[in-house]
């Protein structure tokens, strides 16, 4: 079963605007964009792909003996083994290259993927399996932590899942950014900044692909299903359409967008008009 976009963006908005989003499920969702051939089916088996992992995870805990499952480290390294070591997911050559690699289902089925999404299997194979998880965007690096305060351990789910110790995340923060690592960076990442930041990824990978506008174009549409989104993409996604093509529905975005800045910024506003008259223009 193929069910049209407009359905699965409905489903998409409505996991996105509830109260406990189902990340798993989100990501899937942005597969349906870019592989119409992606059915309920395709998306049922991989959620049971998650859980059957899932299953593997937590006996591996349980035979190490009673109290491990309170050990950080321990759900660490067992999902390490599982998913890093006899599976072989982890990141590769080329990931950065390919639009597959931000998209869950062909992570779970060419077990390559940027960190993020990686990190995202990690954590839905754990969460499910009872572990205490949680993403932790580090500056350029997207990792997962497990347990919280001074207990937290960080695994690099793109290294294979390696454990993280206090001096690999300085590293990788100061690789980044050039500065220390600050106690905020290990908070934990929400679900909707987590789904927020792969569609941005899907947009960064798109961008230099003037003929891949088409992909550019269901990643700001997904990410304006967002709760709150900027106003600043409503602008972006009339400037795409008219660069696509679709001068008349461009023009009425951008004066949609003039109509809503008017009041805080006219010279802004006076400028977006003039890009719909231009846009309109190119009707003649």
């Amino acid at each position: 079963m193929h069910p049209p976009t407009a359905q699965w963006r409905r489903l998409f908005a409505d996991e996105a605007g509830s109260a406990r989003p189902d990340l798993a499920l989100l990501c899937l969702l942005i597969g349906t964009e870019a592989d119409p051939s992606l059915g309920t089916a395709d998306i049922g088996a991989a959620r049971r792909l998650l859980d059957r992992l899932a299953r593997q995870v937590a006996q591996s805990v349980s035979a190490r003996g009673p109290g491990t499952a309170d050990e950080p480290r321990a759900w660490a390294l067992a999902v390490a083994e599982l998913l890093g070591r006899r599976y072989g997911f982890k990141g590769g050559p080329g990931v950065y290259q390919r639009l597959e690699s931000s998209l869950l289902h062909e992570v779970l089925s060419r077990r390559r993927g940027l960190p993020i999404l990686l990190s995202v299997l990690w954590m839905e194979v754990a969460r499910r399996a009872g572990a205490p998880v949680h993403g932790v965007a580090l500056p350029g690096h997207f990792v997962v932590g497990f347990g919280s305060g001074r207990d937290q351990v960080l695994a690099d789910a793109f290294a294979g899942g390696r454990v993280l110790t206090a001096n690999d995340a300085e590293l990788l923060v100061a690789a980044a950014t050039g500065e220390p690592l600050a106690p905020s960076m290990l908070r934990p990442a929400g679900t909707l900044d987590i789904v927020w930041r792969i569609l941005n990824n899907v947009r960064a990978w798109a961008a230099p692909r003037p003929e891949r506008s088409d992909v550019s174009l269901w990643a700001i549409d997904l990410s304006l299903l967002l709760p709150a989104p900027p106003a600043r993409l409503h602008y972006e996604r009339a400037e795409l359409l008219v660069q696509r093509g679709d001068y008349l529905r461009g023009a009425r975005e951008l004066d949609a967008y003039a109509d809503a800045v008017a009041a805080e910024d006219a010279a802004t506003a006076d400028r977006v008009r003039r890009q719909a008259h231009g846009a309109r223009a190119m009707l003649n």
